[in-house]
């Protein structure tokens, strides 16, 4: 489907230079880690992914970011990222959350974390800053589970492909009002609950990771999100649906736009991430299901990282270790807090 030039680029060594995004990200934002200052966070974590962007060879686009260009100043929607000069360099769409959970790391809560998520040109959808309705599920449950299936059969239908009871399948959801029905069906079917603050991306992934804890994820978030997560599922085999729910008619008629005329189709794997040929990283920030949040030792840290290659269905977990003192002076000005 794609070129040459292309399948090089996307290449196994690129995951690593797209894991090092993450992991830098990750590494700024912990600073701010119970502080009360999700804005400062966001900002480091931003500016630490801008940064270690612009060390990789490739002439990326920011298709899914903090905002349009008015909004953000930096990894903004258009944005140009990498470095990538020559016109043999492949160019790529890049979508980003440099920190899912601002409030949670602001309260020194769990399940933040860094994601990316990288793809040829015009194969990942523009998604609106909107909501999406949304489910996810590992790879024993793609074909078995739908977007438009009640609650309880989905729950049982996960269950089946599981080889569990009922009782026993864990379902993440984001505890808002809009999905009190949904929280109550759950438990007239007898399902686990586990409610969310914010951040569905990681317990989307979770879900196909078997000793995750997390067998399905349902529920409204927000629509980049719901890219990044079809992102790491069609990497690692798993099921994700999503609608898009604006909330007005200027909502309405982007996404009429967007879908030619069908504001509310239903959009599976294939229709958010055009091709397998996607890379996928998240590091965590604090502590969560899927992935260790960063530990700081003086001048050493770690961070955990899960960095996944579609078109090969390889999945790596990365613990690192970094010597801060060695970092390069803009990345250590902003892994450092200011104390004023």
């Amino acid at each position: 489907m794609f070129g040459e030039k292309q399948c090089r680029i996307m290449s196994r060594e690129l995951t690593v230079e797209v894991a090092r995004v993450t992991e830098v990200a990750a590494l700024a934002s912990a600073r701010w880690w119970g502080k009360g200052d999700k804005i400062s966070a966001d900002g480091a974590a931003t500016a630490a992914m801008r940064a270690m962007f612009d060390t990789i060879n490739v002439q990326g686009t920011v298709v899914i970011g903090e905002g349009e260009m008015d909004e953000a100043p930096m990894l903004y929607i258009g944005e140009k990222v990498g470095n990538g000069k020559d016109k043999d360099c492949m160019e790529v769409d890049i979508a980003v959350d440099p920190l899912e959970g601002t409030n949670l790391v602001a309260k020194g809560m769990t399940g933040a974390i860094t994601t990316v998520a990288i793809a040829p040109k015009g194969c990942l959808l523009h998604a609106p800053d909107m909501y999406m309705d949304k489910i996810a599920a590992g790879p024993r449950c793609k074909g078995k589970i739908h977007l438009d299936k009640s609650v309880t059969d989905n729950v049982r239908a996960v269950a089946a492909a599981l080889d569990k009871e009922v009782q026993d399948v864990t379902v993440v959801v984001m505890d808002r009002p809009r999905h009190e029905a949904i929280i109550a069906e759950l438990r007239q079917c007898g399902a686990r609950i586990r409610l969310i603050t914010e951040g569905d991306v990681s317990p989307a992934v979770a879900t196909a990771i078997d000793d995750s804890g997390v067998d399905m994820m349902i529920g409204i978030g927000g629509a980049p999100e719901g890219v990044l997560a079809a992102a790491a599922l069609r990497s690692m085999g798993g099921e994700f649906m999503g609608r898009l729910w604006p909330e007005n008619d200027a909502e309405k008629e982007r996404a009429s736009e967007m879908l030619n005329g069908d504001p509310l189709k239903l959009l599976r794997m294939e229709d958010l991430v055009k091709t397998e040929d996607v890379i996928f990283a998240a590091t965590g920030v604090t502590d969560g299901e899927l992935l260790k949040g960063v530990r700081f030792y003086g001048d050493v840290a770690t961070t955990h990282t899960i960095v996944m290659r579609g078109e090969t269905g390889t999945i790596r977990f990365l613990e690192t270790q970094h010597r801060l003192d060695r970092k390069p002076g803009h990345i250590k000005k902003i892994l450092q807090v200011p104390t004023e």
